[in-house]
């Protein structure tokens, strides 16, 4: 690592410690001679950092909109990722003295990350990827594929019953929201019958979003740049299962984060705006995570990973028993 650093971006480190956990990278906080701290991401052997380095452009896109984004340090022949004797890293600003959103959204928090996220999806509007477009809601809430995802899941899961822990329970819940689906395919024709779908974060979950007192300090992690729904992506983070379950005055902060987001980002549909938490209930109702890590990646189960399952399925059933009121929260906000 220390001659990765020297070589190729003249970082000569006089301390390199592990950094926060990563989900597919091995991350290092380097200090240099100067006192400077830079946030290293290792990558696994394997890794596509084709894409890497387009969700590394993307991130660095949004810096020009003026989105809290750590600069990326290029290496000294331009690059974004250096990569010899078999080590890939891309290095970046670290940054000081935030955390990260997992422990909810609460306060003026609510409207600081609307805004944010408001103006981040207002810049990548003008990423070269593509202008947004219209495609159907099915294709932004698929209740088709979730099925197929279960469907496959289940029938893994039937050669070789697990019959305690938390394997059993992702089979019975797996079971459990396949027999629901009809209802979900019902909540989903609530939606407009079109979204719009446009370069976005992709991956702004609460770990990817760090924040300083009341306000964001940065999103970090973004995904190569590809077209999902921005309604979606702001409920995704708005109504974080963590933040559901502890705060039981969400729909009222839900509105907090949706005036704040319409300011900065006008260009959104009031319409689809509406539709946040439907979709973010839509949303959770059809994904197989953690779910399937019993089957796919069972030395990925980790107690953290089990709580942060049955908070998901959780907070599932509260937005879908809370989403008339949240709606009702909303259409007096916008009209």
């Amino acid at each position: 690592m220390a001659g990765i650093l020297t070589l190729f971006y003249r970082i000569v480190p006089t301390a390199v410690a592990e950094g926060p956990a990563g989900t597919a990278t091995r991350n290092y906080v380097a200090r240099d001679s100067d006192g400077g701290r830079w946030f290293v991401k290792a990558y696994p052997a394997g890794t596509d950092l084709d894409a890497e380095r387009r969700a590394l452009e993307l991130g660095q896109f949004a810096r020009l909109g003026r989105i809290p984004v750590p600069v990326v340090r290029q290496t000294l022949d331009g690059g974004l990722i250096a990569a010899a004797g078999g080590m890939a890293v891309s290095v970046a600003a670290y940054v000081e003295n935030a955390e990260t959103a997992e422990g909810g959204l609460s306060g003026d928090r609510w409207a600081a990350v609307g805004e944010t996220v408001g103006r981040l999806h207002r810049t990548l509007a003008r990423h070269p990827a593509g202008p947004p477009r219209r495609v159907p809601a099915r294709e932004v809430c698929d209740v088709k594929r979730a099925r197929q995802r279960l469907d496959r899941l289940l029938a893994l899961v039937a050669k070789r019953p697990p019959t305690s822990g938390f394997p059993a329970w992702a089979r019975e819940t797996a079971a459990r929201r396949l027999d629901a689906l009809p209802a979900v395919a019902a909540m989903v024709k609530g939606l407009p019958t079109s979204m719009t779908v446009q370069a976005v974060h992709g991956d702004l979950a609460s770990p990817n979003l760090l924040l300083r007192g009341q306000q964001v300090a940065a999103l970090i992690d973004f995904r190569p740049p590809g077209h999902r729904s921005p309604a979606w992506e702001l409920g995704r983070i708005v109504l974080d299962p963590r933040t559901v379950l502890a705060q039981p005055q969400w729909p009222t902060g839900l509105a907090e984060a949706v005036a704040a987001y319409r300011a900065s980002n006008p260009a959104l549909p009031a319409e689809e705006l509406l539709a946040v938490p439907r979709l973010a209930a839509g949303y959770l109702a059809c994904s197989v995570y953690p779910l399937s890590e019993a089957v796919d990646d069972p030395a990925a189960v980790t107690p953290e990973l089990e709580a942060y399952g049955h908070n998901r399925h959780a907070a599932m059933a509260e937005l879908c028993e809370r989403l008339t009121e949240a709606e009702e929260v909303l259409h007096d906000l916008l009209g």
